[in-house]
């Protein structure tokens, strides 16, 4: 006997679903990360981490988004042979209006990303649709439904090679993680699929990062197959390098790694790799015909009691209305700073058009003059918000455009998220300027230190528009300093090295 879906019941569980993943972290990753928190043993990347958790709470109360980057949705059916839609949609159709409602809701508006036409007009679809949809038909009278939201910051550093067949995986990860930087905000996991054909392994590696984390309930055990003693060797190893929480240096860079593995022809090994990042985002349901999906929230007793707050004693508090190059170049890698006054915001397509406009010699709309930028595209408010969540972007996408802003515009400053690529390091020691970052994972949180926005200019370009947020002690690190030195570069080498002298508990 066929089991009836209504179509209202498949768009409404996918709207759902999709608020729901915006601001609950799965209470696996809740966990693990905590007990990270607990053994790190570094300053910097024990601070990322309390803000990392204190955000968590802090959205899950709220309920509003864990990060800015409300990312793409991605949608995998398995469909029992004995169910019918009751519907004259196609499932594209279906799913892509749940994550339409899901993404307009006005209690929780959600970021539009998905741009239209990659190539050439790029233009906002402004729902973010349309979805990734995956359908796989299996003997049953369910649908079984998994979402996921992929932000740019992990999604961008997917890897993926034709490995030989004697290659090592463990050589080639271990090659590949440091090349990610740490734009997909770590500490997160890693899926790995291994063997089928190129797409194939690319789906696994997705996929794999749906299941629970569980990589402490392994260690206590100990494995029980190759696969597992696989899992193990590389969480330790990667671990091992050192690149910590936000790429600041410390002892947990992953929180699992989860390989899935299919047949493949005789001459091939493809390898694909993904991670999840700090604000990684899934959802797990089934359909029957009984209704649309209920998803139980987390008990709030399921976070630590971490609640970070600005260190005043610590960190130096910096005025941005009275910043001077002189006070910029003065500061130290690794220092921390809580920042007033006003900044302006601006990311790849503000800066596009801001070297269209110089080449051209028009005005720009705003003075950059003795300014600082900060890399973002916030969240639409609600109710009394004066902006949503609003963390910071991956930085090395402006690194091309570095020179650019500090030569010709009277820039002093930037603040992004993770490190900076050798070509914009080069034009900060040039300029006697400074790169800070703010936590990626933890924008929720960041955004409370705003206290005004308004659109300056580019209005039309929505979230890439220039704002001027007026902040009070938003907390940055100085990532790199006047004289070129990286704490993304000295952070990891210097843990790593530690790691190699000190007993690392996994426990």
């Amino acid at each position: 006997m066929s089991v009836i879906i209504k179509e209202e019941d498949l768009i409404q569980s996918i709207a759902d679903g999709i608020q729901f993943i915006s601001y609950y972290h799965p209470v696996d990753y809740i966990r693990h990360l905590a007990r990270a928190y607990e053994r790190e043993e570094s300053p910097a990347a024990r601070d990322a981490m309390a803000q990392i958790l204190t955000n968590s709470r802090m959205c899950a109360e709220g309920k509003r988004p864990l990060c800015q980057d409300t990312g793409i949705v991605n949608v995998f059916l398995k469909i029992g042979m004995s169910v019918r839609f009751d519907t004259k949609r196609t499932l594209q159709e279906l799913c892509d209006e749940g994550v339409r409602r899901g993404y307009l809701n006005p209690d929780n508006p959600l970021r539009a990303s998905v741009l239209d036409d990659p190539l050439f007009a790029r233009k906002n679809t402004r729902d973010n649709t349309p979805c990734i949809l995956h359908v796989e038909l299996v003997q049953g009278d369910k649908v079984d439904v998994q979402i996921a939201s992929k932000g740019g910051g992990s999604e961008n550093k997917t890897k993926f090679a034709m490995l030989n067949p004697s290659d090592s995986l463990v050589d080639w990860v271990l090659k590949t993680v440091p090349t990610m930087g740490a734009g997909w905000c770590p500490p997160g996991m890693l899926g790995i699929g291994v063997g089928g054909t190129a797409e194939k392994a690319m789906l696994m590696a997705k996929q794999s990062l749906m299941e629970d984390i569980d990589m402490y309930e392994l260690l206590a055990r100990g494995p029980q197959n190759k696969l597992e003693e696989l899992r193990i060797e590389l969480y330790e190893k990667v671990n091992a390098l050192g690149i910590g929480a936000q790429g600041l240096g410390g002892l947990t860079t992953v929180l699992d790694v989860k390989i899935s593995t299919f047949p493949t022809h005789a001459a091939s090994k493809p390898v694909a790799m993904i991670p999840n990042c700090a604000a990684t985002r899934h959802a797990h349901f089934e359909l029957d015909g009984s209704g649309p999906a209920r998803l139980d929230p987390p008990s709030l007793s399921e976070w630590p009691e971490v609640h970070w707050a600005p260190d005043y004693n610590k960190s130096k508090q910096v005025d941005l209305n009275t910043l001077t190059r002189e006070e910029v170049a003065s500061w130290k890698p690794g220092q921390t700073l809580l920042l007033s006054g006003k900044m302006l915001t601006g990311r790849d397509a503000a800066h596009k058009r801001i070297q269209d406009m110089l080449a051209k010699g028009e005005p720009l709309p705003v003075d950059f003059t003795n300014r600082v930028i900060y890399y973002v595209g916030p969240v639409d408010p609600v109710g009394d918000e004066v902006v949503g969540p609003a963390g910071p972007t991956t930085a090395t996408r402006m690194d091309k455009f570095t020179d650019m802003m500090l030569e010709k515009t009277g820039l002093i400053s930037m603040i992004g998220k993770s490190e900076r690529g050798p070509v914009a390091i080069e034009a900060i020691k040039k300029h006697g300027s400074a790169y800070l970052m703010a936590v990626g994972g933890a924008a929720y949180l960041v955004s409370k230190a705003i206290r005004g926005a308004k659109v300056l200019g580019f209005a039309d370009l929505g979230m890439e528009a220039i704002y001027e947020f007026d902040v009070k002690d938003m907390p940055v690190t100085v990532a790199v300093d006047a004289q070129g030195t990286s704490v993304h570069t000295t952070g990891p080498k210097e843990w790593q090295a530690k790691i190699g002298k000190i007993p690392v508990a996994v426990a």
